[in-house]
C-alpha cells in the first residue's frame, strides 16, 4: 500500500546543537507535525474460524483504547504471512476506516478466509512525539528508478535510523518539492519500507532525484545523525 504524506511543516524544531551531526538526540528537538500520519500497531483481535475475520474498528478501540486513534484517515490489511487481500484470493466485505476490516466466509470459494491482521493511520496529535533524522539520498533515477529503500538506507548509513519509523517525507533534490505533490507514481511510499519510484511508469519516462529522510521516536539514548536541521531547506519546505 502506498502511502503519501503530505508536506511536512517544521516548526519550534529547535537544538542547543547547532551544526551537529552525530550523537544522542536531545529531547528538545523533538515536535509533532499537524499534517503528518503515523502507522498504529498491528491488530489481530479475532480469527477466520466462524463466521470470518472480524477486524472491526469499534473491537479494537474497545481492547486496545490506548493504542489506535477514533477517527484514522487510512487502514492497512494483511495476512498473517504477510498478503494483501488480494494476493491471498480473498472476497473481502468491508476494508475502510469507518467499520475496519471483515472478510466473510461466506464470500470465500473454499468457505474460508485467511486470517487478517490490520493497522491504521491516524494524525497528531495521537502520534507521540517525533525526532527526524537527516536527509538521505543513495541513489539516483539515472537506471532504473530511484531507490530510497529503508533496508538499504540501514545499509548504506548504519546506525542513523531508528529500527521503527513511524514517518517518512521524501522531497525532489533540487527544488525541495514534496513528493506528495510531484505527480508521479510510486511502487514504495511507507516509513516501514521507504521510497522508491520506478523509470518505467512515469509518463516521461524518468523519475525525479529524490531524498528522504525519517520520523522516529524521540527516545533518550537513540543514537541519531544530523538531528539539527538544516534551516535553509527548512525555510523553503515552510
Amino acid at each position: 500500500m502506498i502511502q503519501l504524506l503530505s508536506l511536512v511543516v517544521l516548526a519550534g524544531f529547535v537544538s542547543a546543537h547547532d551544526g551537529q551531526e552525530h550523537g544522542i538526540v536531545d529531547p528538545k528537538v523533538c515536535s509533532y507535525h499537524d499534517i503528518t500520519r503515523c502507522w498504529t500497531s498491528w491488530f489481530d483481535v479475532d480469527n477466520e474460524f466462524r463466521s470470518g475475520d472480524y477486524e472491526t474498528l469499534s473491537n479494537i478501540i474497545s481492547r486496545h483504547p490506548s493504542k489506535i486513534c477514533r477517527d484514522p484517515v487510512d487502514i492497512e490489511a494483511r495476512t498473517l504471512s504477510g498478503l494483501t487481500p488480494s494476493e491471498a484470493g480473498d472476497n473481502i466485505y468491508r476494508n475502510d476506516v469507518s467499520v475496519g476490516f471483515i472478510c466473510r466466509n461466506e464470500d470465500q470459494a473454499d468457505g474460508s478466509c485467511s486470517n487478517y491482521r490490520v493497522r491504521f493511520s491516524c494524525y497528531a496529535p495521537y502520534c507521540t512525539e517525533t525526532c527526524w533524522t537527516s536527509w538521505f539520498s543513495r541513489d539516483d533515477p539515472t537506471g532504473t528508478g530511484d531507490w530510497e529503500l529503508l533496508n538499504l538506507l540501514k545499509s548504506s548509513y548504519p546506525g542513523r535510523i531508528c529500527d521503527s519509523p513511524r514517518y517518512i517525507e521524501a522531497v525532489t533534490v533540487d527544488s525541495l518539492t514534496s513528493a506528495a505533490i510531484t505527480g508521479e507514481i510510486y511502487d514504495v511510499f511507507n516509513p516501514t519500507e521507504g521510497f522508491h519510484c520506478d523509470n518505467s511508469k512515469q509518463s516521461d519516462g524518468v523519475c525525479r532525484d529524490y531524498k528522504v529522510r525519517f520520523g522516529c521516536p524521540c527516545v533518550y539514548g537513540y543514537s541519531g545523525v544530523g538531528v539539527e536541521p538544516d534551516r535553509e531547506q527548512n525555510q523553503q519546505l515552510d
